[in-house]
């Protein structure tokens, strides 16, 4: 195989909805938008394909399984000072999936976008 990383696709029911919630809460740059089936944000090296309704990357598998937003593979974004983060965002209205959890490695919480698709910020 000759290729290179493309990026991370998450599905979304709504790609301007999603656009507004990384850009404005994660810090993400908007790349690209054909709305309203698709954008591509970025952080750093990190590209996120956000799939709605209508394309491609979106379509029934072959068996007619219809691809959904959620599960429990994540994006992880390491912050500075998370748990100020966590009060900015629960200020703001933002979800959380779990509360903070502290491990060997570190602390780390997983924040929901407006999909329910899991982002681990650590």
């Amino acid at each position: 195989m000759n290729g290179a990383f493309h990026g991370v696709r998450y599905q979304v029911k709504d790609v301007a909805r999603s656009i507004e919630f990384y850009t404005k809460h994660l810090g993400f740059k908007l790349e690209h938008k054909q709305l309203p089936a698709f954008a591509a944000v970025s952080l750093g090296a990190l590209p996120l394909l956000l799939s709605g309704p209508g394309a491609s990357g979106s379509r029934p598998l072959p068996n007619g399984e219809s691809q959904e937003p959620g599960g429990a593979n994540r994006i992880v974004i390491r912050v500075a000072d998370l748990p100020a983060l966590i009060e900015a965002f629960k200020a703001a209205g933002l979800q959380f999936l779990n509360e903070m959890e502290a491990g060997p490695g570190g602390r780390q919480i997983q924040l929901l976008d407006p999909d329910r698709n899991p982002i681990e910020l650590f």
